[in-house]
């Protein structure tokens, strides 16, 4: 049985219209995974802005929250390593939905390859103020104080700094490329032969010396997603939605 991957759909962050094809992906892939498969990771990004509060979440993400428990109810495995718009993540997904958050790092052995998957934020050597953010913010005491604020103001506010953050990373991501694969080179010259990274909003799929790079690029415009069985680690496209074929060459 199969391993799913995908990552970075960024719920919540477009219109309407683009909101419904990426709930609609979701459902489509959580069909595939339940036939055709036995584990999915989530490899960060969701959402585009997630805060837990003691006593409310954001009600906008109901439909996905129930396919994913649904996944989990079918006896699907799910797995979410925490993502850069991730840091607000508490006991709710493990508790209410079922899944295993993973923070930063997933390593696991499947179909007998040994692989390496994370979201891959603050990676890239030049990123150094935002390794410091990162820090920042999963700071205990500032989430704690942030819960502070009533949802109803804090939920936005997040909202409007999470849009920002995002467009800020995406002006990058094409110069961050040959770090990632450089990093992803030194995990397959080592103990992995899959090593798979989000963030990007790129799809790649390279053979390295050593095994696999593949970056699961998005759910947003390329629809992208891996899949590992008894063939291998291989990157494929959700049909009839984001960009037709011909766009992506």
């Amino acid at each position: 049985m199969a391993l799913f991957i995908f990552s970075d759909a960024h719920l919540g962050a477009d219109s309407d219209s683009k909101e419904a094809e990426k709930v609609a992906a979701i459902s489509e892939l959580a069909d595939r995974v339940r036939h055709q498969g036995e584990r999915l990771v989530i490899l960060g990004d969701l959402f585009d802005f997630w805060f837990e509060y003691r006593y409310a979440i954001p009600k906008e993400h109901i439909d996905v929250l129930m396919i994913l428990r649904g996944l989990v109810k079918s006896g699907i495995q799910i797995d979410y390593v925490s993502g850069n718009h991730d840091f607000w993540m508490d006991d709710y997904f493990e508790k209410q939905i079922g899944l295993t958050l993973h923070r930063d790092v997933l390593e696991l052995t499947h179909n007998g390859l040994r692989l390496h998957l994370l979201h891959g934020d603050g990676l890239a050597k030049a990123d150094r103020g935002y390794r410091l953010l990162k820090k920042v913010l999963r700071n205990r005491l500032n989430i704690w104080l942030y819960r502070k604020l009533p949802p109803d103001w804090g939920i936005p506010l997040a909202k409007k700094v999470s849009g920002s953050s995002r467009n800020y990373t995406s002006r990058r991501d094409h110069s961050f490329m040959p770090d990632y694969e450089e990093y992803a080179a030194e995990k397959l010259s080592g103990d992995f032969d899959v090593v798979a990274i989000g963030h990007l909003h790129i799809p790649v799929e390279t053979k390295l010396e050593g095994g696999t790079y593949i970056n699961t690029g998005d759910f947003i415009r390329h629809f992208s997603y891996v899949v590992i069985d008894e063939q291998g680690a291989k990157l494929h496209y959700l049909e009839g939605f984001g960009e037709s074929p011909e766009e992506r060459v």
